[in-house]
């Protein structure tokens, strides 16, 4: 099974997080997700997901702390993903045609999102 190093941004602002959608014909179509996306070869993390960031959203990212990793094993892929908090420079605007959207934190849950994001929802509305 091949295997990927994802990095994800977790954006918050004004109480609501920045999600985008999967496209439909891509793997886990359709589905919401903190936007980020996979290690090139010989990238650090963060550089990652600065770069990405800049590519989807065409906008730059200050880079904070790591909040979580999640590592699962999808039928076709397994995926190590690294989510840091994360700060917006500039306005974001899909680059690729993606939905994307402001979610408040008690609305996150009622999304669907990759099994490899579950456990950051769950963290991000425990308690709340």
């Amino acid at each position: 099974m091949r295997s990927i190093i994802v990095s994800a941004a977790v954006v918050e602002q004004d109480g609501a997080f920045l999600l985008t959608r999967r496209a439909s014909d891509a793997h886990l179509g359709d589905r919401w997700e903190f936007p980020g996306g996979k290690l090139e070869p010989g990238e650090t993390l963060e550089a990652s997901l600065v770069r990405e960031i800049h590519e989807e959203l065409g906008c730059g990212l200050e880079v904070g702390p790591l909040l979580l990793t999640s590592r699962h094993a999808y039928p076709e892929v397994h995926v190590e993903l690294h989510f840091f908090a994360a700060t917006l420079i500039g306005a974001p605007v899909p680059q690729l045609g993606q939905a994307m959207r402001w979610v408040p934190r008690a609305e996150l849950s009622s999304l669907p999102f990759p099994e490899a994001d579950v456990e950051l929802v769950r963290l991000l509305t425990q308690g709340r």
